[in-house]
Parts: C-alpha cells; sequence; structure tokens
C-alpha cells in the first residue's frame, strides 16, 4: 500500500434496512490536507463516514488505514488506529462545560491541550460554561478540539457548517484549515463554498457510488460539472 495514502475503501457495501445505501464505494484519501466527500442529500456521505467507523454493518467490502485492514475491526479499535470522528450536528454534551467536555474525550488521558487551546483559545476562555450556551460555531470548535485532542492522524469530520450563519461558517472553516495542518481529513460538506476554499481532493458520491474522484478545485470550478454531480449551482452556493 502507498505510504501516501491514509485510507483505501474497496468495493463498500452498507444496507440499511431494505435499502442498498452503499453500492460498492471505493476511493483514496491522501495523507495531508482535506479531501471533500461531496454529494447530494440522501446519496450516502455520512453512512460512509459511519461504515468507516464501524458504526454500521458492512455487507462486503474492505477498509484500509494507513496501510492496515482495519474491516473487521470494532469500533472502539477503529480509534485506536488514530481516527476521530466528528459526527454530524456536533453531538457536545450540552449540560457539561467546555473543559468537562474535553476531559472525556481523552484517550488515556493525556490529551494535547497545549494544542488545542492554541488553535481555538476561545474554549481556553469559555472552558467553565456550559457547552450547551455556546454558539452553534463554538459548539463546533468543541467538536473538532475532541478529535484534535488525542494523536488522531485522520480525522472524519461529517457537516460541520450545517446550520450556521454565514460569520459561524467562516469560523469553522478557519478552524479546519488549521486542523489540517496536523491531521489528514475526510470532510462531508454540503457548503461548497467552504470545501473548496479547504478542499484539495474531492470525490462525489452518486447513486451509492463514486462518480468523480479528483482535483476539487478542478471540479468546483467548473459550474456544468458542479451541476452535473452535485445539482447546484456553483461553489458559492
Amino acid at each position: 500500500m502507498s505510504t501516501a495514502t491514509a485510507l483505501d475503501v474497496n468495493d463498500l457495501h452498507v444496507y440499511l434496512g431494505e435499502s442498498h445505501v452503499l453500492q460498492g464505494v471505493s476511493f483514496s484519501v491522501a495523507k495531508g490536507g482535506v479531501t471533500a466527500l461531496l454529494g447530494r442529500n440522501g446519496v450516502g456521505k455520512t453512512t460512509t463516514l459511519r461504515a468507516l467507523m464501524g458504526l454500521v454493518p458492512r455487507s462486503r467490502g474492505s477498509v484500509e488505514v494507513q496501510g492496515e485492514n482495519v474491516t473487521r475491526l470494532p469500533t472502539h479499535a477503529i480509534v485506536r488506529r488514530g481516527i476521530g470522528y466528528v459526527p454530524e450536528d456536533r453531538d457536545v454534551f450540552a449540560g457539561l462545560t467546555v473543559e468537562e467536555n474535553l476531559r472525556l474525550s481523552e484517550r488515556g488521558g493525556n490529551g494535547r491541550y497545549d494544542l488545542v487551546y492554541d488553535l481555538f483559545p476561545e474554549l481556553r476562555e469559555r472552558g467553565r460554561q456550559r457547552a450547551g450556551t455556546l454558539s452553534g460555531g463554538q459548539q463546533q470548535m468543541v467538536a473538532i478540539a475532541r478529535a484534535l485532542l488525542n494523536d488522531n492522524d485522520l480525522l472524519l469530520i461529517d457537516e460541520p457548517t450545517k446550520g450556521l450563519a454565514p460569520l459561524l461558517v467562516t469560523e469553522v472553516a478557519v478552524a479546519l484549515e488549521r486542523a489540517a495542518e496536523l491531521s489528514t481529513i475526510l470532510l462531508v460538506e454540503q457548503n461548497l463554498g467552504v470545501a473548496k476554499r479547504v478542499a484539495e481532493h474531492a470525490v462525489v458520491l452518486d447513486g451509492g457510488r463514486v462518480v468523480y474522484e479528483g482535483a476539487a478545485g478542478e471540479l468546483l470550478s467548473n459550474p456544468e460539472r458542479v451541476r452535473e454531480l452535485l445539482g447546484v449551482g456553483g461553489a458559492g452556493h
């Protein structure tokens, strides 16, 4: 397996009930930077991330992380291989403080707090504030910080700008750029402006299969291809 590859997915099939959601998904994620996982609503982007984490059953296919086959490993063992997961809708513990949210995420009791607070100084300032009282953008920073707290080589981040006001979208995009300096990121993102800003590579799903794999800028700068593959008008949408 090439050392330039952080993640290799081959012929991944997932059924959810009677629905054959992933129908032979195959793609690779290069080490370093951001790969955007794109597609219309309901094509299986979140299911792909959940399948990579072992959170939904895979009926066929393989998943390799840094050349190691993790297909049959349980979720906790996949996490220990250095994969962090930031789920859709953030899932912070609203009743706990920012500090408590971070402490709960430590793996092995040795979190990279200096790094997290350097990236997100606001979280240090709000350490004793309950996470449920933070803005959506601040909650997203907590969610990303929890994944960065441990020495993760690969982060799977699902819809980090969903439902955020434009100013907060920009904040999260900056946070993603900084996080990408430390870890490889596979990013599910509906905001194509954010995807174009942060991603070097793109994978597009449609009909449960990969229909594009290549340079993000090349795809997102081509309005016709964006309309064809994503059903929207361009990277500003």
